[in-house]
């Protein structure tokens, strides 16, 4: 089983030891810590920051550099205060032209030690739920031409190669059932 939960700092130790299990703060697609001014710090404190971070970032910008979206925790079962943490989701409501080109609607991304158990393909389908709920037809989800995992995820959440651009692969997925 697979949920998504929204970020809370009462969850900061299996946070904390996602986060570590990362290989850098670039290997964490979807959580959103670019908006951060340094790397995710494990801990209570930097719990903390992260979820606020998902709260200031949620809501679009004047300058249009960020959309309404989204952030959501990947938890390992039925989403209980005690299942494991083992990745991110995020849930852009519209797209920008940079998200147009390569950044999609959803974007996530599946600690290490948690990887081919099915998480990602289930996270993905849960959050193409949560695009249907805001009235989204239509959801981009793309990947890197050379991330077969992910790619696979996509494929078996119906998604529909447009193209590959600069690397990209760019998919989208009906979100009608």
């Amino acid at each position: 089983m697979t949920a998504l939960v929204a970020p809370d700092a009462g969850r900061w130790q299996s946070w904390s030891a996602m986060i570590s299990d990362f290989d850098g703060p670039g290997e964490m697609h979807g959580s959103g810590e670019w908006n951060l001014s340094g790397p995710p710090v494990p801990g209570r404190d930097g719990c903390a920051a992260f979820v606020t971070m998902t709260e200031r970032c949620s809501p679009a910008d004047p300058a249009g550099t960020r959309v309404p979206s989204t952030y959501f925790w990947i938890a390992a079962d039925d989403g209980a205060t005690d299942d494991e943490l083992v990745g991110f989701l995020h849930l852009r409501h519209e797209l920008n032209d940079f998200l147009l080109a390569e950044g999609g609607h959803i974007g996530y991304a599946v600690r290490p030690s948690a990887r081919r158990r099915g998480h990602a393909t289930r996270a993905l389908r849960l959050g193409l739920a949560e695009a249907a709920a805001l009235g989204i037809a239509e959801v981009l989800v793309t990947c890197d031409d050379d991330n077969t995992a992910s790619r696979r995820a996509i494929e078996k959440c119906g998604g529909v190669l447009e193209d590959v651009r600069d690397g990209k692969r760019r998919y989208w997925i009906s979100t009608r059932a």
